[in-house]
């Protein structure tokens, strides 16, 4: 068999791709049911990042690219796209027979205003800042015109970063002062795309139901529909995977779950699908907070916490350090930044210093919040907790305080109204997307989650990742990078604590599980399930 004829090699793998084809057709059909932690504030991407609007929103909505599990740009909306040796003009060329899920035409004035409305509501103001203006010479060609090249602008229109929005629907005034209109807009949460499955149903807290869309530009998707289904108990989200209730839980963080259902029968659990998301998990501060306005209380609470407990102890060794803003597996990120390991004799000298004397055991009180839902559990709620039993070792006092729901926690930190808070970011596979949200002074955007919450300024900072975001080499971007995270090191607006180490679990009935380097935000118009 080894030295077969190369005729036999062609009709051997023609066979093959006709039973496979026979398959697909086969198990063509099914609903996927998915594990969710928590209920989105939207399901529209063009408003917000993050996991509860990203997995159900790729699903919604088309993006003009995608990007493969080797960092390389595929095909979407896009059929192909030009990107100019001066890196000022992207063009994209659209696929010709796309519609949206109620039949419209999708064309570049959609494109445009698209682009212009992630510019103008998203969280992430660096993803499209140089962006100048869109020209739209035809219905299927958009030049996207830039003040400078940008590095990320390729990966900022894949994934869950740029929905394709239908503008006869969704049309608003871009002149106007915010984006109330278009977020209060009833179809941002039964919403009309053009992904691979329809919007049917969003019942808040319980589940978000979808169905196949027949006329998807790249043919109607295997499964018939999917449903999200929210749990509030990680443990319950489990025991339905494992009784075959529901068929993938997708950004798992909880170390003992993995333990257990990578032991479980019928189950598969993967780490693959997250390396352009690069999720860390950290404590913020509220840099304008009467007492944690000065930069040494905000280095003695680093201090007192014991980083290397909460890795190994509260998370069994399954995730790893994070000592800086950028992930340690970006070539962006810089090893030689202050690592704040445990040192409770600095942490008290530092509070000495900056005028908090111990009084009878107790200096201060704070409170520190924590993103709720299923499965952040061990990542968010247990390290807030260890930091009430870990700070009075310095004589802060802890309270911590519980949010009933995400859109609350949301609420709490978007607007300032917190001391501390947990929260995991991800770095969205390159810093000019994921990393100057934090930091930029320019981004601090009361109501929105994801900007710069902690109201962090510094104008050296400010200007050292806008010249980041203009170099050509790789080399100099590195320079800036290292000079932002030097600062910011020893500025602490934030405390990195860990990577998050997510994994998909899933039943071993569903087929084709999205491990891209988007993973679960990623379309599932290929997965489906054995019948």
């Amino acid at each position: 068999m080894k030295f077969m004829s190369r005729s036999f090699s062609v009709v051997g793998a023609l066979a093959v791709l006709l039973v496979l084809g026979m398959s697909f057709a086969q198990q063509q059909g099914g609903t996927l049911i998915i594990g969710m932690s928590s209920t989105p504030n939207t399901l529209n991407p063009a408003f917000q990042s993050g996991t509860g609007t990203g997995t159900p929103g790729t699903q919604l909505f088309a993006t003009p690219l995608r990007f493969d599990e080797n960092w390389n740009p595929q095909p979407y909306l896009a059929e192909t796209w030009d990107v100019a040796e001066d890196g000022l003009t992207v063009t994209l060329n659209l696929v010709q027979d796309a519609v949206f899920h109620d039949g419209a035409a999708i064309t570049s004035e959609d494109v445009e205003f698209s682009i212009l409305t992630v510019q103008k509501c998203h969280p992430f103001k660096t993803m499209f800042g140089p962006v100048t203006s869109v020209d739209t010479p035809d219905e299927h060609t958009a030049v996207i015109n830039l003040s400078q090249p940008h590095p990320a602008i390729l990966l900022a229109m894949s994934s869950a970063l740029l929905p394709i929005l239908p503008k006869h629907i969704y049309d608003f005034d871009m002149e106007a002062e915010d984006c109330t209109e278009i977020r209060e807009n009833p179809l941002s949460n039964a919403p009309i795309g053009s992904g691979p499955f329809t919007f049917k149903e969003f019942v808040a807290g319980e589940s978000i139901t979808l169905e196949r869309f027949d006329d998807f530009f790249l043919g109607a998707p295997y499964l018939d529909g999917m449903i999200f289904k929210i749990f509030r108990d990680s443990n319950a989200q489990i025991l339905s995977l494992q009784r075959g209730e529901i068929h993938m839980i997708p950004f798992m963080a909880n170390t003992r779950d993995i333990d257990r259902l990578t032991k479980a029968d019928s189950v598969n659990v993967t780490d693959q699908g997250y390396a352009g998301i690069g999720p860390i998990n950290w404590l913020a501060y509220n840099t304008k907070h009467e007492i944690l306005q000065d930069v040494r209380v905000r280095q003695a609470i680093a201090y007192a916490i014991d980083r290397d407990f909460i890795v190994n102890a509260l998370h069994s060794g399954f995730s790893t350090p994070a000592y800086t803003p950028i992930t340690a597996s970006n070539p962006m990120s810089y090893e030689g930044i202050e690592r704040y390991d445990v040192d409770l004799d600095k942490a008290n000298a530092l509070l000495d210093e900056a005028g908090y004397p111990m009084d009878d055991g107790s200096r201060f009180s704070l409170t520190v919040d924590y993103i709720p839902g299923a499965g952040s559990e061990e990542q968010q709620k247990s390290v807030a907790e260890y930091l009430k039993s870990q700070l009075p070792e310095v004589g802060i006092d802890i309270e911590v305080r519980a949010a009933p729901d995400f859109p609350t926690w949301s609420k709490r930190v978007s607007n300032h109204d917190f001391d501390l808070s947990m929260d995991i970011l991800f770095n969205w596979g390159d810093p000019v997307i994921g990393v100057h949200r934090t930091y930029l002074s320019t981004n601090i955007r009361p109501g929105v989650i994801w900007s710069n919450t902690q109201q962090y300024e510094n104008a050296e900072v400010d200007e050292l990742l806008d010249k980041a975001s203009k170099a050509l080499t790789d080399e100099e971007r590195k320079g800036y990078y290292d000079e932002f995270q030097k600062i910011v090191g020893e500025e602490l607006p934030v405390y990195w604590i860990n990577a998050m180490p997510y994994h998909t679990a899933y039943s071993t009935d569903l087929n084709n599980p999205p491990v891209t380097i988007w993973g679960p935000m990623s379309p599932m118009n290929e997965v489906w399930l054995n019948q």
